[in-house]
């Protein structure tokens, strides 16, 4: 199957290109960018030479594209952009896979009071977020995916399944994460210098970081009911990877083993979520450049919490390689293809 990479120069963008151009099953076939229309892709992205094939990039027209040939289509653009090109390719019959925030939220009013207007609101029933391993297999019917945000991944992963299960309460859950700076994406702004995160973390985006929405949202979805979290995310000193910590009472009765019951019964036969020993954290550097979520979790009898840990790679399960993940599943490819 031939698909395209439509914003391919950004990090995300050239991660899937990557991830792509080793798929035993899709063929990369067009890869563009308005900046480097015309450049060979390896001279753009060199990591790709000897394995890139000759290509190119072409220029981001979303009318020229959706006369060609591909099939599917990976969106990595920011959010607002993506939405006039799966407006184009859905007409035209493509698959589409969007790796902004276009559709991965349901309600419309949500969307705008986080997001701003929406450029094409007449999608959103034609669209479905897909969290591979959570999310009901009826998102195969839809011709518009949207693939979850990086901290959303690394929350709703490890939260959903013992909510679901009632081992934990609505209230009270904090979840504190960390997120290396490629997560703000391939952009010159003094926050992201070298001089200026290096041996510095900081509190970010606290109260209302649009990613929430996408939590919540997810949360009541997912197990049925209203879920409000504290939500701190935080900038640190590393490239790439997320790690979060999640506080959250244990419900009377609950134990740790209960907790990993359920997250065993959630992901029995699923490849990339692996569950740590209780007391074991998983580490960022140990995920790095792999679409796995590992997992583990403590029970604190002073305080009656439950302290969840989670880690992932915030350019491939947290956006790129989830993307190709959904591709695989969604057109009968294996799960694990190009991804290990």
């Amino acid at each position: 199957m031939k698909v395209g990479v439509v914003g391919a120069s950004g990090y995300s963008g050239e991660t899937l290109v990557r991830l792509l151009l080793g798929h035993p099953q899709a063929t990369l076939a067009a890869v563009t960018s308005r900046q480097h229309a015309g450049r060979p892709l390896a001279e753009v992205v060199p990591a790709v030479r000897g394995i890139d094939r000759g290509l190119r990039f072409v220029d981001s027209d979303a009318a020229a594209l959706a006369a060609g040939d591909v099939g599917l289509f990976f969106l990595a653009l920011p959010h607002g952009a993506a939405a006039a090109y799966a407006r184009a390719f859905v007409a035209a019959g493509k698959k589409v896979i969007d790796l902004s925030a276009d559709f991965r939220l349901a309600d419309l009013a949500t969307y705008t009071r986080y997001y701003g207007e929406h450029h094409a609101p007449e999608l959103l029933p034609r669209a479905r977020f897909v969290l591979p391993e959570l999310t009901a297999p009826e998102w195969r019917d839809f011709p518009l995916l949207a693939a979850p945000g990086c901290y959303p991944t690394g929350i709703l992963v490890p939260l959903a399944p013992v909510l679901r299960a009632g081992l934990v309460t609505r209230a009270h859950i904090v979840v504190n994460s960390f997120s290396g700076v490629s997560g703000a994406g391939r952009k010159v702004e003094e926050t992201y210098l070298f001089v200026e995160r290096a041996e510095s973390a900081k509190a970010y985006g606290l109260v209302r970081h649009r990613h929430l929405a996408e939590i919540e949202e997810q949360l009541a979805l997912l197990t049925g009911a209203p879920t409000v979290i504290q939500f701190n995310p935080h900038l640190a000193p590393m490239r790439r990877g997320i790690a979060t910590t999640i506080t959250v009472p244990a419900a009377p009765g609950a134990t740790v083993d209960a907790l990993y019951a359920a997250w065993r019964e959630a992901y029995a036969g699923r490849p990339f979520i692996q569950l740590l020993p209780s007391g074991e954290t998983p580490d960022t550097a140990a995920v790095a450049g792999t679409n796995r979520v590992d997992l583990s979790a403590v029970h604190d009898p002073r305080t009656g919490n439950f302290v969840i840990t989670s880690a992932i790679d915030n350019l491939v399960k947290g956006a790129s390689g989830q993307a190709v993940q959904i591709m695989n599943l969604w057109c009968g490819f294996p799960e694990t293809a190009g991804l290990v």
